[in-house]
């Protein structure tokens, strides 16, 4: 006869209490992490700024034309109302400038303010979710020949200062009413296809911007700026502006927070080993959960050993509290709610292991020498049952548990995507 969830969680908690770890506390941590769900994985990062918005420039790609895509601020609500019913826990949501309510009356970026995301507030405010916030320097005219905040003409530059100044001032009003800090991301796409001899004059124009942007002050507890660096993007493979020496010496001198972006470096790097390098000298950092294949591309978050190791390495550093977690991918070949769910899920599983990890045996361990027991240690713990301790937390929070959830993302799929035509 199969063992009853009861059971099978008992019996995990009982080996993982072998190990010295407590399973209850894991999933109190857990329950407390949120992450910031983005708004661009519904609608293939079109935004609503004109009725046949689409993504048309900035060094950014969305592949695939799976039916259901959100084309209203109603539709795009209705599909994060279905995503929040399959994810456990209480999270937030990540908006760009081009997801206002504008009702019609297209504003341009440097006219944008509180008053086209009130909507917003008072969606996120009747589910008790926190809101981030994103300037948008990508799908318009004045990007499209890929300077924004670097441009060599003046008033170009001038125009984008004036964009993120207005999303800082949304994102502050943002925080205010939520009592609780937006964190106002800043990713711009400027670079070069191939070589450019003009290196020191943009980096040195991005300065400039930057400091005219961040010059406005607003109270930490309203809002928090976060730049983010970038190896290469379309468009920009051989020359980024914003690359990751000139963001981290901004971040350290301006004081603002690091975003680092799983995809936005080489292959080869590890994101994970750069949380223990950064912390000593930054009070915060925003991680952008993605999965690179091959390059930056943004494919669906999956719990692999990368995604593993960024949890781990965030536990073992004791930084929950100075780390915030962000998705960053999108992907239009799929069910894009089953995207959403699948790459939330995935991301909460890999902390919850990361929670789950005998980190004190391991230390002592390390700290006596025994590198043999550290390495057979971190390997056994890979057949310890994770799956039982996440399903208990899924029916805590009274979503599906194991996979349940696939079949409840189908049904929404026949009964109001492919409606959607």
């Amino acid at each position: 006869m199969p063992l009853t969830h009861e059971a099978r969680y008992q019996d995990a908690c009982e080996r993982y209490q072998e190990r010295s770890v407590d399973p209850e506390a894991a999933l109190e941590h857990l329950a407390c992490v949120p992450i910031s769900i983005h708004c661009w994985q519904a609608d293939d990062v079109g935004g609503f700024e004109h009725p046949d918005a689409a993504l048309s420039s900035g060094g950014i790609q969305v592949t695939g034309n799976h039916p259901g895509k959100a084309r209203t601020l109603a539709e795009l609500q209705e599909d994060l109302d279905e995503v929040l019913r399959l994810v456990p826990g209480r999270h937030r949501l990540n908006l760009h400038a081009i997801y206002g309510d504008f009702s019609g009356k297209p504003a341009d970026r440097d006219a944008i303010g509180p008053q086209h995301f009130t909507a917003w507030m008072d969606w996120a405010a009747e589910r008790k979710l926190g809101l981030d916030f994103n300037a948008t320097l990508f799908s318009h005219p004045l990007a499209a020949d890929g300077y924004t905040l670097s441009h060599q003409d003046a008033s170009v530059r001038a125009f984008w200062v004036n964009h993120v100044q207005r999303c800082r001032e949304i994102g502050a009003q943002m925080g205010l009413r939520q009592q609780s800090p937006c964190v106002h991301n800043l990713w711009i796409p400027d670079g070069e296809k191939d070589q450019p001899v003009r290196r020191q004059e943009r980096r040195q124009w991005l300065l400039e911007s930057l400091d005219a942007i961040y010059a406005e002050v607003f109270p930490a507890e309203q809002l928090r700026d976060a730049v983010e660096c970038k190896l290469f993007g379309i468009g920009s493979e051989s020359f980024v502006v914003g690359s990751h020496e000139f963001y981290l010496a901004y971040a350290l001198t301006r004081k603002k927070l690091l975003c680092l972006d799983m995809g936005h470096f080489h292959p080869t790097e590890s994101i994970a080993d750069k949380v223990s390098a950064l912390l000593p000298f930054l009070p915060e950092l925003l991680l952008h959960v993605s999965r690179p294949v091959r390059w930056d591309s943004d494919h669906v978050v999956l719990q692999n050993d990368e995604l593993n190791a960024l949890m781990q390495e965030i536990i073992r550093a004791k930084a929950l509290g100075r780390v915030r977690l962000a998705l960053d991918f999108f992907d239009g070949s799929i069910n894009r709610i089953g995207a959403y769910v699948t790459g939330i899920r995935a991301t909460q599983k890999a902390l919850l292991a990361a929670l789950l990890e005998p980190t004190d045996r391991l230390r002592d361990l390390e700290q006596h020498g025994d590198r043999f027991a550290r390495l057979a240690w971190l390997d056994e713990q890979k057949t310890l049952p994770l799956a039982d301790v996440w399903n208990e937390f899924c029916l805590r929070n009274e979503v599906p548990s194991g996979a349940a959830w696939i079949d409840e993302v189908s049904r929404y799929e026949t009964n109001i995507l492919n409606r959607r035509g």
